[in-house]
């Protein structure tokens, strides 16, 4: 039975890139030229966080630049100012192109009335459920990578303390939360895991001085859920210096605070939004509810570009991995079944064998 290895985990990270690309990377999704819809305008519609959130928006955003570049098709954004502009920004989205797209579970009730305004558009969910017939709805399994990024913290805390900042209490946040808490219970019972909402996923100086209160308050480790808001976390551990780490939700952030991220939950947004376009091009679009979890590459996962993560820490994050995908363990998705959550000890687990590296 082999190790997992830093090196070996970096591998079959660098594999999995290839399949789910970060922010900007191309995958191969082209459909035949002969069955593509001629002029498609596809139009992506932000929430309050807007471009810039450097997480969720951000990646739907690359996602639908990497379609424009491969695909041919013309792609365009509104910025939603604030919840008052949902309906009308997505009305324009419709108005001008067959395909739209929402991002964020507070865009639902909008984009399920608009949906139903134009019965034969092509409309794209993320992050939530809606129940229009001609909408696609993308949601991801959050809590089985923070559970992961749990594990990590941990196990590789120095106080003993870690703390995470969600942005508002929505389901797709709720799960981040809750599945990290799990996490680090399961794998170091001892660790106290302090958490906040900060209500908000735009007030990056509003997330420092929680994150802030967190590092003062004894944790060495944060993750932050809470898009802009959570670029103050990076902020908090570069004023803090040497020995306090971020893990970094949906995209790698390294370049916010470089050398003090200590790893990311990468969220599957881009690769999604690019797949329904293409689906779109080749006329193949599928209406309905997918939710993508550890299961497939291109929904949820906890990456270690770096190398910050020990050998032994990522034997044990494998562990977990392969009993969540089995369904040996199943993550508590909000408050109530996170009390009710047992936690699952490292050494119940069996090792599992990692794929030999290059």
């Amino acid at each position: 039975m082999q190790k997992l290895t830093r090196r070996s985990f970096a591998a079959r990270a660098a594999a999995a890139a290839v399949a789910v690309p970060a922010i900007g990377a191309a995958i191969d999704l082209t459909p035949n030229a002969s069955a593509q819809e001629e002029n498609l305008v596809a139009t992506m519609v932000t929430d309050t966080a807007g471009l810039g959130d450097q997480n969720f928006n951000d990646l739907a955003h690359a996602g639908g630049l990497r379609a424009a570049e491969d695909l041919g098709i013309e792609f365009k954004v509104i910025e939603s100012t604030d919840a008052t502009t949902y309906v009308p920004n997505l009305t324009a989205a419709a108005e001008q192109g067959k395909l739209s797209i929402g991002v964020g579970f507070l865009l639902t009730d909008a984009i399920t009335e608009v949906a139903n305004q134009f019965p034969d558009n092509y409309f794209l969910l993320i992050d939530s459920v809606s129940d229009a017939p001609n909408v696609e709805s993308v949601t991801f399994k959050e809590e089985q990578g923070a559970f992961l990024a749990g594990v990590a913290a941990g196990l590789m805390t120095k106080t003993n303390v870690v703390g995470a900042v969600g942005g508002m209490a929505i389901p797709p946040v709720v799960r981040y939360m809750v599945g990290y808490e799990a996490g680090v219970k399961s794998a170091n019972p001892e660790c106290e895991v302090q958490t906040g909402y900060a209500d908000t996923f735009d007030d990056p100086a509003l997330g420092k001085e929680m994150t802030l209160a967190q590092y003062n308050n004894g944790a060495d480790i944060s993750m932050p859920a809470a898009g802009r808001t959570g670029i103050g976390g990076f902020e908090a551990a570069k004023e803090k210096g040497e020995g306090f780490w971020v893990i970094a939700a949906d995209a790698d952030q390294e370049h916010l605070g470089p050398g003090f991220q200590l790893g990311y939950v990468r969220k599957g947004v881009d690769t999604s939004v690019y797949q329904t376009i293409s689906e779109v091009v080749a006329g193949e679009f599928r209406t309905g509810a997918q939710n993508f979890g550890l299961e497939v590459e291109y929904g949820i996962g906890f990456e270690d570009p770096y190398g910050r993560i020990s050998e032994e820490a990522l034997a044990v994050i494998e562990r977990y991995k392969a009993a969540i995908v089995a369904g040996t363990i199943v993550v508590p998705t909000n408050e109530d079944e996170l009390a009710a959550f047992e936690p699952v000890p490292a050494d119940s687990l069996p090792e599992v064998e990692a794929t030999p590296s290059a």
